[in-house]
């Protein structure tokens, strides 16, 4: 495949600090985005924790190597799965090793989101309420379902999506990793076609902008110029939260 992406994060005009972090490594096709939760310093830490143990891991579980599962994980048949899997069950782990180590990060925890490109397809993994959306021939759709109280209500019908932007409850999720011993993680698979244009973001960008803007932003601009647009369109809007997006331009399949 041939692909152009950029990154890029900004605290927002609310927040002291970025509890944000994100994953760019066009030569392994890997992509994350991540949200820290847990108080300033245990957010920070918890989201680069994710992020830096699955750009560690994944070159090694993607390789030809016969690997045994840690105890109580079961193998998927997809190698890539597997792969995804494993190394986000081993950043789970390694975040909750640095909480019971260190009483100031006691309460941390991430979202992650994670994309995978390999075989003309797009790997997801996904825990939290980040999200990942796939923009095609004008149709823009988000690939991920949001682990939080609103987004179960949406799901049941219970409240729409329109509800679900100012709802009280809004920000609280309902799986992170870091918080228990297993992390239960959504895994799907999606068939790409040249001209896709994925995204990867927090909802420090979605709580500020409809999906008809950031539609709009994406297919009018190449990755570098949308994530900028994207993050000055959220800080318009008073930016209460960190803000990050990653973009990725399917040029060639």
């Amino acid at each position: 495949m041939k692909i152009t992406s950029f990154g890029g994060t900004d605290t927002g005009k609310k927040r002291a600090n970025n509890e944000d972090a994100y994953l760019l490594n066009d030569g392994l096709g890997l992509y994350a985005v991540a949200d820290g939760v847990g108080g300033s310093e245990g957010g920070e830490v918890a989201s680069r924790m994710a992020a830096e143990t699955l750009a560690a891991s994944l070159p090694d579980l993607l390789g030809d190597k016969d690997r045994t599962p840690p105890v109580g994980l079961v193998r998927t048949v997809d190698p890539a799965f597997s792969a995804l899997q494993l190394a986000v069950t081993l950043s789970n782990r390694t975040i909750r090793q640095a909480r019971a180590q260190t009483t100031a990060l006691a309460d941390m925890g991430t979202t992650l989101t994670t994309l995978l490109l390999r075989d003309k397809h797009a790997f997801i993994a996904h825990v939290g309420d980040s999200r990942a959306y796939l923009l095609r021939s004008g149709e823009f759709r988000q690939l991920t379902n949001d682990h939080s109280l609103v987004g179960e209500q949406v799901r049941h019908g219970a409240i729409t999506r329109e509800q679900a932007r100012t709802s009280p409850y809004r920000h609280v999720i309902t799986r992170a990793l870091g918080i228990d011993e297993e992390v239960v993680i959504d895994l799907t698979k999606h068939p790409l076609l040249r001209g896709d244009r994925l995204l990867l973001c927090t909802d420090g960008l979605t709580e500020m902008v409809e999906d008809a803007e950031i539609s709009g932003i994406l297919a009018g601009s190449d990755p570098r110029e949308a994530v900028q647009k994207l993050i000055d369109a959220a800080n318009s809007r008073g930016g209460v939260d960190n803000i990050t997006a990653v973009v990725i331009l399917i040029a060639e399949v």
